[in-house]
């Protein structure tokens, strides 16, 4: 005797069977591609720190942002970043693993009272010049955005890199267009002897950004939540490294 296909138990049995099915068809993709997930990620933030430090294959126009390709980056990375380090409360330690602490994660462990935020903290050399490359993550208006920002001695921009989970195409995720990012280079944190950040300025005097001691740039047009993101974003991250680079004028 056939089953009854017309019966409503068979309806939810043959259900539960597709989702089984599919559930683990799903689950043995998705750990068969795991590794090639897991290695592009590295790729791509070793391509976003020397990014940042202005290792990349720009061209001398003022165009599209260009990485250094898959292909050589591992090289290029272990050639210009000299240091990895971890800055925990006062210890400072050095792990070639660095650029791959989790920003996201830890900011959510540093919210219980007994555990000291890591903070990752990338040293290059370029041109006989020394680049301090911190890595940052913040708020935009719809999602979260991320990025690092490349100082040197002085604590002078050398170079930024910024990106995004979903901000508004043509508005908010301009801030990963190279004319935005280039826009901090040479721009100073500090105010004087006070960190200031910079500021991402609706309405800023100086559009074409000549002044790059006032701590401001200029927005992007219709981007205001987006830019107060970044800007709060690079105040609220740099805070926590100022210990350690105050420690390097002893």
């Amino acid at each position: 005797m056939g089953m009854n296909t017309e019966k409503n138990s068979y309806t939810v049995l043959f259900a539960i069977g597709m989702v089984a099915v599919v559930g683990s068809l799903l689950a043995f993709v998705a750990g068969s591609l795991k590794p090639n997930i897991e290695e592009n990620e590295r790729l791509e933030k070793q391509q976003n720190i020397l990014y940042a430090m202005g290792i990349n294959e720009n061209g001398e126009d003022a165009g599209g942002v260009n990485f250094i390709s898959t292909d050589k980056v591992s090289d290029e990375f272990s050639k210009f970043i000299k240091q990895q380090l971890v800055i925990q409360g006062d210890d400072v330690t050095e792990d070639d693993q660095a650029y791959l602490i989790d920003i996201k994660k830890e900011e959510a462990l540093a919210k219980a009272d007994d555990y000291e935020r890591r903070l990752p903290l990338f040293i290059g050399e370029k041109d006989g010049s020394t680049f301090y490359i911190v890595p940052m993550r913040g708020k935009g208006l719809w999602d979260a955005i991320w990025g690092y920002i490349a100082l040197n001695d002085e604590m002078v921009v050398q170079g930024a890199y910024f990106d995004h989970a979903g901000e508004t195409p043509g508005l908010g995720a301009n801030i990963k267009e190279r004319f935005f990012m280039d826009d901090f280079i040479g721009e100073h944190v500090y105010d004087g002897t006070a960190f200031k950040g910079i500021e991402v300025a609706k309405g800023n005097a100086d559009p074409l950004n000549k002044d790059k001691t006032d701590n401001e740039v200029d927005a992007i047009a219709g981007a205001t939540i987006t830019g107060n993101g970044v800007a709060a974003m690079i105040k609220k991250d740099l805070r926590m490294y100022l210990p350690y680079f105050n420690s390097l004028k002893k």
